[in-house]
């Protein structure tokens, strides 16, 4: 299945009630025609099982059948596809004198007709890349520039960080650690009680270091060895932390051990007054040395592998990871990890990337890193990649609950609980004297009346409402629309220009129109006159009217200097070939911004498919800024 195939499933599956394709698609960014494509695929994939049921509410989840599904998963075989694919691009990305197939396949144990279908759906990953692929006899070569290669490396790597890389089951099962979901639901009622609130995607990352010093623990044969962390007794929390490891997993965790699980809760815990800052643990207890070679390391391999790793509380955390496990290599002590095997399959770049820091942490301390060790690491950057792609696709929030007792964590916790797919909240503002200007958010949820008024700010009740819900829902789904649509405007400004932009002209047939076009076209420094000949020879060949509204004349040859449009909109409809059209669009092609502008150019097309779309988009077209406008309203459909 894609990957947007992937996460339509994982919203059905969070989502108990009925769900129309419309706020799939909303949740998706894309159209409710792509959604109707992922639920065949979904149903192709499960077949026999029907996982998803349809009727005229929408989309719903057959939550037996997917259990079933789910039960019958299997962890990704040590050839699977996903690793193949990686270590082809990165095989092809490397030679830049191409490679042979025969070989390829010899050297990772497939048959030739398995690599064919792997160079098949690399052709499909290519596109929008600005790579292609070229083929002689068997040598087959990936083309296009170094940044090209390294920007497909890091899509890949962002697509791969949204599956999702840890997860509570997992962890139990390959840990053995059945007791990880009592002690979390103990563990939440203690920090609840303390006034605390944790952020539930940091609370599965928490819970696999519980796991791995449980399992560490449990098997060590003799004395400990030190982990790092502060000197001396361990903190309040620590001293909890301890007393629920021994009541549900029967260990007794020395002080550095539980202080430096403590450290991590800290580092995840939210909570006005309470909360500490990357910078202020980095303090308090990061070795600066530490501190500084991890900051360089992350620094390098983010630039090496195009992937932003430079967030302060996730080198703080792998700061405090690196220093224990600096600690246990010289001691030779590694810790095993039984997720290592299925990283290494599933999650292939994710796991490279951490053999580059590992790589540079050997060099840099002269000591010896295992698989195992390294596997650990690769849970550190994927779990930050998983959650920084989540965030990245998250409405953000602030709530504005003035304090009396712990109504405002308690709002917290319910808006996080129903809403947690749609919203992160950023703040907590607990005081009725609000600086509104201030506030810099998405939506402000407030349960005071605003002196700001606005489409982002909502008054809810204190003890939330279903209407409240629906409310803040309705209003998340506008916010991502409008990214959606701002982001369409945008990829439109690169290749739409206002001084190309004509209302109710009409020259006399179309060469006419295209030598017209062409000359502003020059006058901008975008194409030759050889580019406009070319287009004249291409359009003498065969009429370019793509539909009975659009035509699109333009040259074979990729010389233009940039990829650029000028287009014509005209309220009555000319001449064109056996058709007449009211849009006229002369794309200038550049060898260079051809595989980017692909996407754009389809969905562009595919609007001049529907004629209510094409009238209205005429109608409303006035001026260059509405015609924009219109267009990213259409192509949002």
């Amino acid at each position: 299945m894609s990957d947007k195939a992937t996460r339509m499933l994982e919203y059905l599956a969070h989502t108990p009630a009925w769900v129309t394709a419309a706020e799939i698609a909303d949740h998706l960014g894309v159209t409710p025609r792509s959604v109707r494509s992922y639920v065949t695929q979904v149903k192709t994939f499960a077949h026999p099982l029907s996982i998803i049921e349809s009727g005229p509410a929408g989309y719903r989840l057959n939550r037996q059948a997917y259990s079933r599904l789910h039960e019958a998963a299997t962890p990704h075989p040590p050839d699977a596809p996903t690793a193949r694919l990686y270590r082809l691009v990165r095989q092809l990305t490397d030679a830049t004198g191409g490679l042979d197939v025969y070989e390829l396949a010899a050297s990772v144990f497939v048959a030739d007709s398995t690599l064919e279908a792997d160079l098949t759906r690399l052709r499909a990953l290519l596109v929008e890349s600005g790579l292609t692929l070229s083929r002689h006899g068997s040598i087959v070569t990936l083309e296009g520039s170094e940044t090209d290669r390294r920007r497909l490396l890091s899509r890949m790597f962002r697509e791969e960080g949204t599956r999702g890389l840890l997860e509570l089951e997992a962890i139990q099962a390959e840990f053995a650690a059945d007791s990880l979901g009592a002690f979390k639901t103990d563990l939440l009622a203690m920090l609840d009680a303390q006034g605390y609130f944790v952020n539930e995607f940091g609370t599965t990352a928490l819970l696999l270091h519980v796991a791995i010093a449980v399992d560490r623990v449990s098997r060590r044969p003799g004395p400990a060895v030190p982990v790092a962390g502060r000197s001396g007794a361990a903190t309040p929390m620590a001293e909890q932390l301890g007393v629920l490891l021994q009541r549900h997993f029967r260990v007794t965790l020395d002080a550095h051990d539980l202080d430096f699980l403590a450290l991590l809760l800290a580092t995840r815990v939210v909570t006005p007054g309470h909360d500490q800052p990357a910078g202020i643990v980095a303090a308090n207890y990061v070795r600066p040395g530490d501190l500084a070679v991890v900051r360089r390391i992350v620094a390098q391999a983010s630039a090496e592998y195009l992937v932003d790793l430079e967030d302060e509380g996730f080198i703080v955390r792998l700061t405090l990871h690196v220093r224990n496990l600096i600690d246990r290599a010289q001691h030779r002590s590694y810790s095993r990890n039984p997720l290592t095997r299925s990283i290494k399959t599933a999650y292939p770049m994710t796991y490279e990337l951490a053999v580059y820091i590992a790589s540079a942490l050997q060099a840099q301390e002269h000591i010896t890193i295992t698989d195992d060790e390294i596997a650990y690491i690769a849970m550190h950057v994927g779990a930050h990649l998983e959650l920084q792609g989540r965030r990245e696709e998250l409405v953000t929030c602030i709530i504005v609950c003035p304090n009396y007792y712990d109504v405002h964590l308690l709002l917290q916790e319910r808006i996080e609980r129903l809403l947690g797919t749609d919203l992160e909240v950023v703040t907590v503002v607990t005081r009725s004297d609000v600086e509104w200007s201030a506030l810099h958010a998405d939506l402000v949820l407030t349960t005071i009346d605003p002196q700001l008024h606005g489409d982002g700010v909502i008054v809810i009740q204190p003890f939330l409402t279903a209407a409240d819900v629906d409310r803040i829902r309705l209003a998340a789904s506008r916010v991502r629309r409008l990214r959606r649509r701002a982001q369409i405007t945008g990829d439109l400004l690169k290749f739409f220009d206002e001084g190309l932009f004509l209302r109710n002209f009409y020259p006399r047939g179309e060469l006419a129109m295209i030598r017209a076009l062409g000359e502003r076209m020059q006058r901008l420094g975008l194409i030759d006159q050889a580019y406009v000949d070319g287009a004249i020879d291409r359009e003498r060949m065969s009429s370019t009217a793509f539909t009975d509204h659009l035509a699109v004349p333009h040259a074979m040859a990729m010389t233009a200097r940039q990829t650029s449009i000028a287009i014509v909109i005209n309220d009555a409809a000319m001449d064109w070939g056996e058709t007449r059209v009211n849009v006229v669009a002369f794309i200038a092609f550049s060898a260079a911004g051809r595989s980017s502008f692909q996407a754009v150019f389809d969905q562009f097309v595919e609007v001049f498919a529907d004629r209510a779309d094409v009238q209205r988009l005429i109608k409303r077209s006035v001026d260059f800024e509405a015609f924009i406008g219109e267009l990213a309203h259409l192509m949002d459909q």
